[in-house]
């Protein structure tokens, strides 16, 4: 499908057993042998009285129903005679099968986690493999699986590599870069200025458009560092811009409502909740956490990274410069790429709510392609289709997770593991920050708000903690997906688009997420708790409601 540069290329040499990145038997084996275990075994009973429950809340019941049960049967066996032929008896699905189901799409869940993390199998496969298991096992109907895969952020993700393709080609990145960089003289000012202006920046701005458009202009700042220095290639110098950016703009998400969908459907249930918070008051209580949390990322970033530079030093505000002065006048293709950027970020900020980001960003495409900046041999060669099919693949699993209550049982454990100190009182809000920033990690951070929320919401009544901050303590911590790619568009789009700009070769590894991203999260769990819940959240009013 896309033709890049092989970044491991391997002979087809040795015994079959021999593990290489995208082919690892022993590993897929030890998986798949775990995977069958967990089929094998009957479901748990919590998961059966979870899917008999009435109206358990957090559940994404179907119309009309009342349970788990019904609602599965209302999809998977449908009453309506016309699709089963006239006078097909439809058989319902017992309490224990959808129990089993839920339990399965747990398994499946379990196991591609695990194939992307080890690349056990090539990404592109694991992808693919997600909707095989899930129509082989009868999760969702086909025509489900196709949409489950064909979701906004999907859409996005691609559009957005693809129009970075084109801001590349047309040079627009390094006058881009000349803009925000120009100040930025050394990687000391990187840590402690670019990164928690980006964080700010992100609260506002989508946080996945700003990583798409950065990234390119940060590559460029990587190769003309490791040239001036004489070095092939610096991975430490790559992995520091590449994860300091996309870990900048994944915390920049308690800033205001406006950073993302979870946000908005948080926004959403307080309203439902009868407990409505409006943009200002959000701000109030979510704001300062970001310029903090920007500096102590730039803090850590600096110390445990910036040792193992080959290069003596990066001052991106004369690479810029020196790349900028060698361009051409700004015109021609450039400026036609400039306005459709323009129209595109424009259109995400006034209309991203009402006609999402996707839409939007396809427009952008196709205009690139009538403008002839794009050909398709660029987006082959530009766009990593593999990673855009993982965050497809993301969205399905969360989807079936969701419908068949799989969610909201790992939810449930989750909560019944909370130790008793973090089970009420304001401990509350820092026992709910640590279930979701986990489950953030592993599904979309929209699909982990809307199955959380509603869980931890009504707890507020049972414990006597105000509502706003449970609802908050979610909305922010669903913003720490920082150790898995499928965590948020943001870790899929830096691992798709950090390759070295002259051999096309990977700078991140699937495991630089997990060693990064895990001390960021757990940085950003103390900000949230001892700087928010516990610090300022003391001194502020909070409202009551009627």
């Amino acid at each position: 499908m896309s033709h890049h540069a092989p970044s491991h290329a391997v002979p087809e040499t040795g015994s079959f057993w021999a593990s290489k990145p995208g082919f690892k038997p022993i590993l897929f084996l030890i998986a798949f042998a775990v995977f069958a275990f967990l089929v094998i075994i009957p479901p748990p009973q919590s998961m059966l009285d979870l899917v008999s429950k009435e109206n358990p809340p957090g559940a994404a019941l179907q119309k009309g129903t009342k349970t788990i049960v019904e609602s599965v049967n209302k999809k998977l066996r449908p009453d309506d005679a016309a699709e089963h032929g006239a006078h097909k008896e439809v058989v319902k699905l017992t309490d224990r099968q959808v129990a089993q189901i839920g339990k399965v799409t747990l398994a499946i869940f379990g196991l591609v986690v695990f194939l992307w993390a080890t690349e056990a199998l090539p990404l592109g496969a694991t992808d693919i493999m997600v909707a095989v298991m899930l129509y082989l096992f009868g999760i969702l109907p086909l025509e489900e699986i196709s949409k489950s895969y064909m979701q906004d952020a999907v859409f996005f993700i691609f559009g957005i590599l693809a129009v970075a393709v084109g801001v590349a080609k047309t040079g627009l990145d390094k006058r881009i870069g000349l803009l925000l960089l120009s100040r930025i003289k050394s990687a000391k000012a990187f840590a402690f200025i670019f990164f928690p202006c980006i964080a700010m920046s992100a609260s506002f701005l989508s946080e996945h458009a700003l990583v798409a458009l950065l990234i390119p202009v940060l590559m460029g700042v990587y190769k003309v560092s490791c040239k001036l220095y004489g070095i092939d290639k610096d991975r430490a110098l790559g992995v520091f811009l590449l994860l300091g950016l996309c870990f900048a703009a994944n915390h920049g998400g308690p800033g205001s409502p406006a950073a993302g969908g979870r946000n908005a459907i948080m926004v959403g249930y307080l309203t439902a909740y009868g407990c409505p918070i409006s943009f200002i008051e959000w701000m109030k209580y979510g704001f300062p956490f970001v310029p903090v949390m920007g500096f102590l990322l730039g803090l850590f970033m600096y110390v445990v990274i910036k040792p193992k530079f080959k290069v003596q030093g990066i001052n991106p505000s004369e690479v810029v410069k020196l790349e900028v002065s060698k361009m051409p006048k700004f015109g021609g293709k450039e400026a036609i790429m400039a306005v459709i950027l323009v129209v595109l970020v424009a259109t995400w900020i006034i209309l991203g709510e009402e006609f999402g980001l996707g839409g939007p960003t396809l427009y952008a495409v196709m205009a690139m392609f009538l403008a002839k900046i794009l050909t398709w041999d660029d987006i082959q060669e530009g766009v990593a289709f593999d990673v855009v099919g993982l965050y497809a693949a993301a969205c399905a699993m969360g989807v079936a997770l969701k419908f068949s209550g799989g969610a909201l049982w790992m939810a449930g454990i989750f909560v019944d593991m909370l130790p008793d100190f973090l089970a009420k009182g304001d401990s509350l809000a820092l026992g709910v920050s640590l279930a979701t920033g986990t489950m953030t990690n592993f599904m979309s951070d929209g699909a982990t708000v809307a199955s959380l929320g509603p869980i931890f919401l009504p707890m507020s009544e049972l414990t006597g903690v105000h509502v706003w901050k449970l609802g908050l303590a979610c909305a922010f911590s669903s913003s720490f997906a920082n150790f898995l790619i499928v965590g948020t568009p943001n870790n899929a789009i830096a691992f798709a688009m950090g390759r070295d700009p002259e051999t096309g070769e990977r700078l991140l590894d699937v495991k630089d997420f997990l060693k990064y991203g895990l001390p960021v999260t757990i940085i950003a769990w103390l900000v949230l708790w001892f700087w928010s819940i516990f610090g300022y959240w003391q001194f502020m009013s909070w409202p009551t409601f009627q």
